[in-house]
């Protein structure tokens, strides 16, 4: 008879053990599993962010292009006679429709 309750009780100790074990396996996997899912979202993030600063990037260089004529009196004069209908003394502006 207590050779019967050394062995059930190393199967419960064996049991206990195997139990825990089981529930440290998923608590590890589960965290895995999480952190590889934000590592894609990062990613997928970066990768968003990164077209964004290249469209910003080409934004950038036009808006310095149009700063530096802009600098210039002669398309300064012309962009504000064609944009505000700014005319010369003696200059008639008619506005043609677009069709």
């Amino acid at each position: 008879m207590a050779k019967r309750k050394k062995v059930k009780k190393k199967a419960k100790r064996i049991a206990t053990f195997g139990m825990l074990s089981i529930i440290l396996v998923i608590t590890i996997c589960l965290t895995l599993f999480s952190v590889i899912i934000e590592i894609v979202d990062k990613y997928q993030e970066k990768n968003q962010l990164s077209t964004e600063l290249i469209a910003l990037q080409e934004q950038e260089k036009e808006l310095e292009t149009d700063v530096k004529k802009l600098e210039d009196p002669e398309y300064l004069a012309r962009y504000a006679r064609e944009k505000y209908f700014y005319s010369k003394d003696g200059e008639l502006i008619l506005r043609i429709p677009e069709e």
